[in-house]
């Protein structure tokens, strides 16, 4: 596994715990649990996960009440509680666009492009490579060959359980849905190690 930019491995003085809202089966988590490790994680979820990987799981709503748009409701809580966060999602959503990740960059064999909020510190945007090929299978009558699975719905040449777990380098679940869901841990430990070096920078009075 490649990383995008160099990001030097800080160690943590204290254990981390780490909150994984919306968590599914914990690709996030895992990623977070490569970057700090030792660090105890809890994930919180609509729907039962019974694949989760984390220290602790709870079945509920993560931000205590239903909305139609979650984001700003959840840029909001996490807002109150005066500690650094991150939230991600999909192009056109409402995150703001700080940090955008690729499988590429990971030489994972997915893409997946997915964006970053980072709230309370910063890091530089990593290079985006240029993609080796096309997604594999068939779009509007035609099939192409390429290195990249599709992980999404089912048919029409979409990646297996099996592919998905290989291209994502998820281990843990054989569940062909959550494993669509999920994300890549490469990324978040990306993120993870971001913060560290970001932390690290800042606490010598030096911008991040």
């Amino acid at each position: 596994m490649t990383q995008p930019t160099p990001i030097r491995r800080v160690a943590l003085t204290r254990p981390f715990r780490v909150l994984d809202a919306y968590c599914c089966i914990g690709g996030a988590t895992a990623g977070y649990r490569l970057a700090f490790p030792g660090c105890h994680i809890t994930g919180v979820d609509i729907q039962d996960q019974p694949d989760y990987c984390g220290d602790a799981f709870h079945q509920g709503d993560a931000i205590g009440r239903t909305y139609p748009r979650l984001i700003t409701p959840t840029r909001a809580a996490l807002e109150t509680t005066g500690r650094p966060y991150v939230m991600e999602n999909v192009a056109g959503s409402e995150v703001r666009k700080d940090i955008r990740l690729c499988g590429e960059m990971f030489g994972l064999g997915v893409l997946m492009h997915r964006y970053f909020e980072l709230g309370g510190w910063t890091a530089p945007q990593p290079t985006h490579p240029r993609h080796r090929g096309r997604v594999r299978g068939w779009r509007h009558g035609e099939y192409h060959d390429g290195p990249y699975v599709a992980a999404y719905g089912k048919g029409g040449g979409k990646a297996t359980v099996e592919e998905i777990r290989a291209a994502k380098a998820i281990d843990w679940s054989t569940d062909h849905l959550r494993l669509r869901e999920a994300l890549p841990p490469a990324y978040t430990e990306w993120i993870g190690r971001a913060y560290l070096a970001a932390r690290a920078t800042t606490s010598l009075g030096v911008a991040a």
